[in-house]
């Protein structure tokens, strides 16, 4: 049941405006750590499909993914700030891909980390909000940061 391309990035859209507007990102967690996937569209060199760590903007969204392996995971609250800053920054240094709105069968947007903070920092500028992070100077020094460590 593969759902189609233009679905996941739908999905995806309304993750960047959702989480851009109420400022929280949602994951699942249990003792071990975070609910993670293996990528079904990059590999790494030796062609493993590349880890990613799964992340969704509304609770009831993520609660829905709690079952089979993850049934023994927990919804838990990241403010966007720290996401962007810890999360996104950290998951871009250990080659971790991350996954938006996965359903309860699995399929979500796939995305680079640092990718995912232009994104994010686009919606935030175009709706006037900035955050305040506790290594950047605001949502420009963020962007900048990023796009001169992608070249």
């Amino acid at each position: 049941m593969f759902q189609d391309s233009i679905t996941l990035k739908n999905r995806h859209q309304k993750f960047i405006k959702t989480v851009s507007e109420n400022g929280i990102v949602y994951g699942l967690k249990s003792k071990n750590g975070f609910a993670t996937s293996s990528s079904t569209q990059f590999e790494d060199d030796d062609g493993n499909p590349i880890g990613m760590i799964c992340f969704w903007a509304e609770k009831v969204r993520a609660k829905s993914c709690a079952k089979d392996e993850w049934k023994k995971y927990n919804v838990t609250e990241i403010p966007l700030a720290e996401f962007m800053e810890n999360w996104c920054v950290g998951m871009a240094n250990d080659g971790l891909l991350i996954g938006t709105q996965f359903d309860q069968n699995l399929f979500g947007h796939e995305i680079e980390p640092l990718d995912l903070i232009l994104e994010l920092t686009s919606e935030l500028k175009s709706i006037g909000k900035d955050l305040n992070f506790r290594k950047f100077n605001g949502i420009a020094d963020l962007e900048k940061q990023v796009k001169e460590s992608k070249n």
